[in-house]
């Protein structure tokens, strides 16, 4: 299992949908993506299940942990319990985040639906919660961003059916206008959902896209 596409906080288009946010929570909407990023590069990195499942483990108890006392001297835990604590995510809660990531390293075909939900649903929930904002559909959309890159950017034995359900959860997009202060989670489904149709990064429709929905929240 590779993916092919590493660095995503590094992408000028996740850059501007992170800049949609609210200067005060844009810090800590990059540190909730980059402990997803960090989970990502544990699975991208194994070829032994049984260590990759323990460097996962490891997180798990770690993010658990600050619920309970100060963060150790790791980076992007403190950044963690610095800026994203503070808005009522719970250690416990970005723990779950491992659920999402675990069957990739332990099942052949996983069971997509779980690690949509406790991947991208669980990530943007929290993110919700630092963006200071509330949405019925954030889980669908989460759960959309994060199986279509499993779909289009990563090579997997069952990557249609990881399309199928993306296509499905993004379907959330064609609502009413999602509030303003949740349109950079509304600006990474958009690419998610240019991805699955082919759409070029960088392109100019693609940014007009994003443009847009910064203005309208559709």
């Amino acid at each position: 299992m590779v993916n092919e596409t590493a660095g995503l906080l590094d992408d000028p288009e996740r850059a501007l949908a992170i800049s949609y946010a609210p200067s005060d929570r844009r810090v800590a909407l990059r540190s909730l993506l980059a402990l997803d990023d960090r989970l990502s590069q544990i699975v991208r990195e194994t070829s032994e299940p049984a260590i990759g499942q323990l460097r996962l483990t490891w997180w798990f108890e770690a993010l658990e942990k600050l619920d309970h006392g100060p963060a150790p001297a790791e980076p992007l835990l403190r950044a963690l319990e610095a800026q994203v604590l503070p808005s009522g995510v719970t250690g416990g809660a970005l723990a779950g985040l491992i659920d999402g990531w675990e069957p990739l390293i332990l099942e052949e075909t996983p069971d997509w639906s779980l690690v949509g939900r406790e991947r991208g649903g669980r990530l943007f929930e929290a993110a919700a919660h630092v963006l200071g904002a509330a949405d019925p559909r954030v889980g669908s959309i989460g759960e959309g961003w994060a199986l279509a890159e499993f779909a289009t950017r990563w090579r997997l034995a069952d990557s249609a059916g990881a399309r199928g359900l993306a296509e499905a959860r993004l379907a959330a997009l064609s609502g009413p206008a999602l509030p303003r202060a949740l349109r950079p989670l509304g600006a990474l489904g958009l690419l998610a959902r240019s991805d699955l149709a082919g759409g070029r990064p960088g392109s100019p429709a693609r940014v007009a896209r994003l443009l847009a929905h910064r203005l309208t929240g559709r």
